[in-house]
């Protein structure tokens, strides 16, 4: 296979970006806005005294958001690809600093967020991208050393590793099985020897269980979603309300801002259980359409990682893809209540301006690697 080096790739001459991937992002992220005003707006009345202030800070998010991916897209190679390690040790920095209470702001139990004037940061967000980048920076350098144990799996687990107990300590629990997701598929397609991957998955298990076993609160939650309507109004009331919206929506929907469960029914309607509300209200048509759009993102995404002659390319590519393919399966799980509910937001659709910027940052990453795209 050829290579291309950062360099020259800046010399080829580029194609046209991947219209049909941009299409799909702005589309999810257009009916995001959609349905982030539908299922805040009474919520925001009565919290703030205006309806549109949830929809008002998602569309500023919105709109920085695109602007940050439309400079991504036209980024030089070199600038994409160069400080791998300056992103990886500032999002370290930034994820360090939510542990500290004057720099961090603390709600529901967790420091997981950092206020910038009227702004709010989740750095984990951040942290899948810059962990992206380091791995498909490592594993297109160490390829003839990917196999060996000290040097082409230990940096890789001890970075991930590091990572994942900052998320623990805010706690982050999600968080912190994203990241290790993240690193196990990215290792599987970097060469990464299959035992070293099956022994560290199997110390992952175990490290899962014995967090789990050992928060009650957290053993509950884990095990709620097994009979949600055992205890419909405790650890299953979140999973119940969202089967309820699913269920009420039958094929066409109840009408847009028809729906009763975000009338204080469905905790978390505008967040990470905002495809319950989408289901409710545009009912089976609304969620194809979403599952369509996730189809040719993926496809898109995916394809491009493929079509990539140089090795690092490639990796980025596929690991960007990841990041929006883990975060739509894993929100969908949560609320079609296939796993245990956790908080992860839904792709351009959740309320919530790290997790937009995190995916639009996604998205001008794979756009700008598709101008060098095979044909």
């Amino acid at each position: 296979m050829s290579r291309i080096t950062v360099a020259s790739a800046d010399k080829k001459k580029f194609g046209p970006f991947d219209l049909w991937l941009l299409g799909a992002a702005l589309m999810l992220a257009g009916l995001g806005l959609v349905m982030v005003f539908s299922s805040s707006g009474v919520m925001a009345e009565r919290l703030n005294g205006n309806r549109y202030y949830f929809f008002q800070r998602q569309a500023i998010f919105a709109l920085i958001s695109v602007v940050l991916m439309a400079i991504f897209a036209w980024m030089p190679r070199r600038l994409l690809h160069g400080p791998v390690y300056l992103w990886l040790f500032a999002i370290i920095g930034l994820l360090v600093l939510t542990l500290v209470p004057p720099f961090s702001v603390k709600a529901g139990g967790a420091r997981r967020w950092m206020h910038f004037g009227p702004a709010t940061l989740q750095p984990m967000e951040l942290a899948k991208v810059a962990l992206v980048m380091y791995l498909a920076y490592f594993f297109s350098q160490k390829q003839k050393l990917v196999r060996s144990f000290s040097v082409g799996f230990i940096p890789p687990v001890m970075v991930t590793g590091f990572l994942g107990l900052i998320l623990l300590l805010q706690p982050d629990f999600g968080g912190a099985v994203f990241l290790g997701m993240l690193f196990f598929l990215m290792s599987l397609v970097g060469g990464t020897r299959l035992t070293y991957l099956a022994v560290s998955m199997m110390f992952g298990v175990g490290a899962m269980g014995l967090l789990i076993a050992s928060s009650p609160y957290r053993f509950k939650r884990w095990f709620a979603f097994l009979d949600p309507f055992k205890d419909p109004q405790n650890v299953g009331y979140q999973l119940v309300q969202s089967f309820y919206a699913f269920g009420s929506g039958g094929v066409t929907g109840a009408g847009f801002g028809a729906g009763k469960q975000k009338l204080f029914y469905l905790p978390e309607a505008h967040n990470d259980f905002i495809m319950a509300v989408l289901g409710e209200e545009l009912g089976f048509i609304g969620v194809s359409v979403v599952f369509v759009c996730i189809g040719i993102l993926l496809w898109r995404g995916f394809r491009v990682a493929l079509a990539q002659d140089d090795l690092r390319d490639r990796f980025t590519a596929y690991g960007m893809a990841l990041v929006l393919g883990l975060g739509f399966l894993l929100n969908l799980a949560v609320v079609l209540g296939c796993v245990p509910p956790k908080g992860v937001a839904m792709p351009f659709l959740s309320y919530g301006g790290s997790n937009l910027l995190s995916c639009f940052l996604c998205v001008g990453i794979l756009l700008n690697l598709s101008r060098s795209s095979r044909t």
